[in-house]
């Protein structure tokens, strides 16, 4: 049982760092400011918005939630930011948004290096629910950040009309072939 969960560990590690970050990241290079902060309408996000409230869940479900830290998440802010009207926050520019999601996922990572393999099924209190296992945490946060990743990817598709060229990255870890850019 110890192997597997240092499988299901190490992979939760894999795809949050070297395979939707970079996916992010790409989509970033390819965006203006002005496109990142852009909404198909008021009740939709933005990719800015995106990229803010997979930092926010990230931070409060691994690193405070499994962690420990303190959950000092505003959740709200994640989808007012950018927004031309209605009090909404100010619009950090690319640079500031990966560097934020660099630093989650940094401390993501280190939360999940450390984490022992028995300790996948104990339970914490995260977003105000009391009993949840950490493996479910883990797959949450997951699940969550892969399609939020999906969605930027979309975002920037629409935006751009481009491939986005996944598989031409010249110094990152070869990829598996299933995935398409197309």
């Amino acid at each position: 049982m110890d192997e597997t969960a240092r499988a299901f560990i190490e992979e939760a590690r894999r795809l949050l760092g070297r395979d939707y970050l970079p996916k992010i990241e790409r989509c970033l290079e390819r965006l203006s400011d002005e496109q990142i902060w852009w909404r198909a309408n008021p009740d939709s996000n933005s990719v800015g918005n995106l990229m803010l409230h997979v930092a926010g869940n990230a931070r409060q479900w691994i690193v405070a939630g499994v962690g420990g830290a303190e959950d000092t998440r505003e959740r709200q802010a994640e989808f007012d930011a950018g927004k031309v009207s209605g009090g909404g926050a100010a619009r950090p520019t690319a640079s500031e948004l990966l560097g934020r999601l660099r630093a989650t996922l940094a401390e993501v990572d280190a939360v999940l290096a450390r984490l022992d393999a028995a300790a996948l099924l104990e339970r914490r209190r995260i977003q105000g629910l009391d009993d949840v296992l950490v493996l479910n945490a883990v797959f949450h946060v997951v699940e969550h950040f892969s399609t939020h990743t999906g969605q930027i990817i979309l975002l920037t598709k629409l935006l751009t009309a481009g491939d986005l060229r996944f598989y031409d990255f010249s110094s990152a870890a070869p990829r598996a072939n299933w995935y398409k850019s197309r």
